[in-house]
């Protein structure tokens, strides 16, 4: 059945190849991007790949951006909009963390509250938080984005038992390290503010993490298990994804419960 998906951040990576895919498969789309200059880019790699959609502006932090969600009638949103940035968490400067809270879980649940209160006036619907491998896996100098998506799995689990009685269903999609590009911005920003000279974190720890660079998946592999997962009608509240991407999941909870300090 042909569903109506609005999904934010869709200028780049998954979000972009989800909304293409979404379309191909015969679902309306209204993907969203954060700049006017990605309007037309996605509108181009679109037609491109013979999908149609209806592409809009709409930064996810913009409080006149977020009354375009009220415009909108859909029956599942995705709430895809994310930033990140690597460094160690015991010197990173705390504004990057508060930049990327409020984007990643700020905003993020604004947006989500919108879609909710439209949800919950019509008794159906769905909302879908992109999370993270790194939202329940806490990795070394990864903490300020890893932190915000365990913030975001708090958020969207007390939302699905809030939801329930209201006929709304509530999920987490939590990607493995995909090259898309965002991994790699990502870890590039700490060079704006980290100094080997004057942070006592060695250089050579930062440069051991971002081995993970080398590791990362096709993209198009989460792509199709997003468009799968946003368009069903039932399927488990968390999907990550490879699976040994859920597998390391779960060791390492599993793990958390045994570790000493």
């Amino acid at each position: 059945m042909s569903k109506t998906v609005f999904i934010t951040g869709a200028g780049s990576g998954l979000g972009k190849g989800t909304a293409i895919g979404l379309a191909k498969k015969g679902h309306k789309v209204i993907a969203s991007v954060e700049t006017i200059s990605q309007v037309t880019s996605l509108r181009e790699a679109a037609e491109k790949e013979g999908a149609e959609f209806e592409v809009i502006k709409l930064d996810i932090t913009d409080k006149r951006d977020q009354e375009l969600l009220k415009e909108y009638d859909y029956d599942v949103f995705v709430a895809n909009a994310a930033i990140g940035e690597g460094g160690p968490i015991s010197e990173i400067p705390v504004d990057r963390v508060r930049a990327i809270y409020e984007t990643n879980v700020f905003s993020t649940l604004e947006n989500a509250q919108i879609a909710a209160k439209k949800f919950v006036e019509k008794k159906s619907g769905k909302i879908v938080f992109l999370s993270s491998i790194v939202g329940i896996v806490s990795l070394p100098h990864l903490g300020a984005y890893s932190s915000s998506k365990h913030a975001v799995e708090g958020i969207a689990k007390a939302m699905k038992e809030e939801l329930e009685e209201h006929g709304v269903q509530v999920a987490t999609i939590n990607p493995g390290p995909f090259e898309t590009g965002f991994n790699d911005r990502m870890f590039e920003e700490k060079w704006k503010w980290y100094d080997e000279e004057n942070n006592f974190t060695p250089k050579e720890s930062i440069e051991e993490v971002e081995k993970i660079l080398d590791e990362q998946y096709d993209p198009q592999d989460m792509i199709d298990k997003m468009v799968e997962v946003i368009a069903s009608d039932s399927h488990h509240f968390r999907t990550a994804h490879p699976e040994d991407v859920e597998n390391q999941m779960k060791d390492y909870e599993r793990k958390t419960w045994e570790e000493k300090v």
